[in-house]
């Protein structure tokens, strides 16, 4: 099994991240991959679901603790579903609407493993990874917490290993 974590300031390449995945194995019959991108807007914390224009995103870490949790999550997917090798890699820092935040990737010998396997690793990481995130909304910061869609995303697993 092979493991890629990466936290990093630095722009990845989704072509090379899938290249390093394709040469694990040749006994790889899948390979599903996920590239999240910072989005223009966050919604208003408000009764109306307004859309506040988003301006920038910071995201900061403690680094020996974050890719702890990242690899715990990686061994957590690895008892649930068959694969070969997982990359995860999360930005940091002061990123733009549109920006590159954070690629998963992952490689099995089957695609029903693989592509449960990375919304797994999507959605604990967007509630188990320690990332602290403040947003420049309409010129004025604020810290954000978990939305209440991502914490249901990832209790969705709970109790669902598979045999």
């Amino acid at each position: 099994m092979s493991i890629y974590v990466s936290v990093q300031t630095e722009d990845f390449t989704v072509a090379n991240e899938y290249q390093r995945l394709r040469q694990i194995t040749h006994s790889a019959g899948a390979v599903v991959t996920f590239s999240g991108l910072v989005r223009d807007f966050e919604v208003g914390s408000g009764k109306q679901s307004q859309r506040d224009s988003l301006k920038s995103l910071t995201l900061q870490h403690y680094p020996e603790m974050t890719e702890r949790l990242l690899e715990e999550i990686i061994q957590e997917s690895q008892k649930r579903w068959s694969t070969l090798g997982v990359t995860v890699i999360h930005r940091v820092g002061r990123l733009l609407p549109n920006d590159q935040i954070v690629f998963v990737g992952v490689v099995s010998t089957h695609r029903d493993d693989a592509f449960q396997a990375a919304q797994f690793l999507m959605d604990y990481l967007k509630i188990r990874a320690t990332f602290w995130k403040k947003a420049d909304v309409d010129g004025t910061e604020q810290w954000l917490e978990a939305k209440g869609s991502d914490t249901a995303a990832a209790a969705r697993w709970d109790g669902s290993h598979r045999d």
